[in-house]
């Protein structure tokens, strides 16, 4: 008879599954493997950043979503559906959901599942970075206009932050 426990239902989970602290895998099982093409051994260890399109967008998806899982509302519980990078380089949506385990400081220590949406919604088009953010904040429900204003908010504070 097999053995069943909390490790092994980890391991072998249907969905991508990785354990994070700030922002950093601590581990992670075979099916996110699989799904960015890696090993754990190579992931482990690594920044959530080598699983984005951009360090950029990784930067700016942990701006917005840190206030998302501090709220205790949502008990530290976020999802959304995003292009992610494989380590080959192909893009690929993938719906992620996420729980801090301190609302106080989110990426202190999180849960994330990763489901693969290739079969879904195939990456049609490159988009650039700002494209995918707009896309993402549609995703989200946000109208055109409610993401045209963070989008424009944000345009605002980093000429002012340029021009000091």
């Amino acid at each position: 008879m097999v053995n069943i426990d909390y490790q092994t239902a980890f391991d072998l989970a249907p969905i991508g599954l990785a354990l994070s602290r700030e922002r950093v895998m601590v581990d992670c099982n075979q099916a996110l493997c699989e799904m960015f093409g890696t090993s754990r051994d190579l992931l482990v260890g690594q920044s959530f950043a080598v699983l984005y399109p951009s360090v950029q967008e990784y930067e700016r998806t942990g701006e917005r979503i840190a206030p998302l899982l501090g709220q205790d509302g949502k008990k530290g519980r976020y999802a959304d559906d995003r292009l992610m990078k494989r380590i080959n380089g192909e893009l690929f949506w993938c719906h992620v959901s996420g729980r801090a385990l301190n609302t106080k400081k989110p990426h202190e220590a999180g849960i994330w599942s990763f489901e693969d949406l290739s079969a879904l919604r195939p990456v049609k088009a490159e988009l650039t970075p700002r494209e995918r953010e707009v896309a993402a904040y549609l995703l989200e429900g946000l109208t055109a206009k409610q993401t045209a204003k963070i989008c424009t908010s944000a345009i605002a504070q980093w000429r002012f932050i340029a021009l000091g």
